[in-house]
This record gives C-alpha cells, sequence and structure tokens, in this order.
C-alpha cells in the first residue's frame, strides 16, 4: 500500500512539473506583459459605420515580442500582428528586461530538465543512495526565485 502511494506522488509531481515547465514558457513567450490604454478605431481615422461590430484594440508588451494593429487591415477580423519586436538580445526594451529574459530563461531551462528527469523517477529513485526527488526539488526551488 506504501509503495502505491509513493508512485502515485510521484506521478503526480511528474506531471506537475510537466505542467510548470509548459506554464513557464508560454508567460516568456506571451506578448501581454504591459497592456496598454484601449484604443478605439474611430481615433484612429476609420469610417465611423463599422466602430460599433468591432472592439477597442489594446496594444501589448511582452519581454521580446509585441502585438500592434495592422494599419491597412482594419476592416479584416485579424486587424493585429503579434511577433517579436527585438531581433537580438539588445533591441529588448530595458536592462531590466534584459535581466528578466536571461533569469526566465535559465528557470525555464531548469524547470525543463527537472521536468525531463522526473520521468525517468518512476523507475530509478536513487542515484548514488542521493534521492531524485531532493535534487529535482532544489532544482525547482533554484528555479523559481
Amino acid at each position: 500500500m506504501c509503495h502505491v502511494i509513493v508512485m502515485c506522488r510521484s506521478m503526480l509531481w511528474t506531471l506537475l512539473s510537466i505542467v510548470v515547465a509548459f506554464v513557464e514558457l508560454i508567460a516568456f513567450m506571451s506578448a501581454d506583459w504591459l497592456i496598454g490604454k484601449a484604443k478605439t478605431l474611430s481615433s484612429e481615422g476609420v469610417n465611423s459605420g463599422t466602430v460599433g461590430s468591432q472592439k477597442p484594440y489594446r496594444p501589448t508588451l511582452g519581454i521580446y515580442g509585441r502585438c500592434t494593429r495592422i494599419s491597412h487591415m482594419q476592416i479584416s477580423r485579424r486587424d493585429t500582428l503579434c511577433g517579436p519586436y527585438a531581433e537580438n538580445f539588445n533591441e529588448i526594451a530595458s536592462g531590466f528586461w534584459q535581466a528578466t529574459a536571461i533569469f526566465l530563461a535559465v528557470g525555464i531551462m531548469i524547470l525543463c530538465a527537472v521536468a525531463f528527469v522526473s520521468v525517468f523517477t518512476m523507475c530509478v529513485q536513487s542515484i548514488m543512495k542521493k534521492s531524485i526527488f531532493n535534487v529535482c526539488g532544489l532544482l525547482q526551488g533554484i528555479a523559481g526565485i
């Protein structure tokens, strides 16, 4: 009975480790770190006949990505373009955002490595008399700092 509980806990920990690694990666790639004021179409010079049919636009900015309005396609349903604004590391918005990118990237790499190793903990639970769970938990704590 005790072995079954340990196995269920390790499976839950493995699943949560994988989910957290993916969530952190998605957060890093997101362009929704800063969200601007809502802009209506009428303030951008579009005829007033289409204003009521579309929602106000909110420009967004992420660590290296952003979403902006495409000016020549304002009548279509897909009138925003999201993608990287920084083609290299020096073009990231500020030094603080560059530091954030470095720390998040290192944390995500650690979390992905732990998620990968946690799959193998189903079969092997210790290496050289060290618990893999303790080592991976320590790495997850370091990644979370």
